[in-house]
């Protein structure tokens, strides 16, 4: 439904509504109801209420980019702070001191991130449109064991040698980019959109002699954009943060390693190297530690919020349509 316009006459600002049989979007023929005092007051309040929630969001993630180009010197001074200290770019120097391995560990992260998120949301909205097919036998069945695994999981020993000796993947890219490349969390909310798409659409394309395939990829594969984008979001959150399963799986077996598991190798050098050299006469003030952390949080995020504004319009609409019926 479309929101009503508003407008401002003098002091009052007003809410325009369409009189009956008129345009909408034509000012001069609409009705003014003008805002009483109680409702100014609760604008205000939820204006000044929203402002407030933005800044206590987004001043952690100043106070990052802050620290990230200070001295180390001055953050065990003075502190973190909102405006950089003693302006150093120390941090970024070491990260970015082996140009070859940063290079390739955008490279390999990049490549599962893109390649892994688009296969998963193919596979996971051909499963969840499978399930949603009143017709596809066993399909409560088989919802019923995806739900299983998300209450009890074989665990981490038993996966390890799984993946390690059964399928015999253990320095290979595959042991991550295959595990993560769908949950039965993302499934069951794929499923849940699916049940919002009228049946009916399914019915018609058999009616008209359409494959299994065709109506999933021509009717109703357009209707789950806004599942699609929160679903593409969280795979991709989960292959760029990816660092656990390559420190399992990968260790040092690759030449490049995972964006995360590079800077996590990176944060862990710069500690043994401060722990090796300490009670050594060795001054280890200008060894960045602190400011090493922030400017690895800048490098591992920086990237993937570039990504964010293109599906946040659809990550509500698909969180709350995929939540109700869970």
């Amino acid at each position: 439904m479309t929101a009503p316009a508003t407008e401002a006459t003098g002091a009052t600002k007003a809410i325009l509504l369409p009189r009956r049989n008129r345009s909408l979007f034509d000012k001069s023929q609409t009705r003014a109801i003008r805002l009483s005092a109680s409702d100014r007051w609760l604008r205000g309040i939820s204006y000044v209420w929203i402002t407030l929630f933005t800044l206590f969001c987004l001043l952690p993630f100043v106070m990052i980019v802050s620290a990230s180009i200070s001295s180390e010197a001055a953050i065990r001074t003075d502190g973190f702070g909102l405006i950089p200290k003693d302006f150093s770019l120390a941090a970024y120097d070491l990260i970015f001191q082996a140009p070859k391995q940063i290079i390739g560990a955008y490279t390999v992260t990049i490549t599962m991130t893109v390649f892994g998120t688009a296969i998963g949301l193919f596979i996971i909205a051909m499963t969840g449109f499978a399930l949603y097919r009143q017709d596809f036998p066993f399909r409560n069945h088989i919802s019923f064991f995806i739900y299983f695994t998300t209450l009890f999981s074989a665990g981490l020993a038993p996966t390890f040698l799984w993946v390690s000796n059964g399928l015999g993947l253990r320095g290979s890219y595959l042991a991550v980019f295959l595990q993560l490349l769908m949950t039965p969390w993302l499934i069951i909310l794929m499923k849940n959109f699916m049940r919002t798409v009228p049946y009916e659409i399914v019915e018609s394309g058999k009616i008209d002699g359409a494959g299994d395939f065709r109506i999933f990829a021509q009717l109703t594969l357009p209707m789950m954009k806004p599942a699609l984008a929160t679903i593409g979001l969280f795979l991709a959150l989960a292959y760029w943060n990816e660092w656990y399963l390559s420190s399992l799986y990968l260790g040092s077996t690759v030449e490049f390693k995972p964006l995360q598991y590079y800077l996590y190798n990176v944060i862990n050098t710069a500690n043994a190297l401060r722990n090796s050299v300490a009670g050594a006469n060795v001054s280890i003030a200008s060894l960045p530690s602190n400011t090493l952390k922030m400017a690895s949080a800048v490098v591992a995020t920086g990237p993937i919020l570039l990504f964010y504004p293109f599906v946040q319009k659809y990550f509500v609409s698909g969180i709350t349509i995929g939540a109700v019926k869970g």
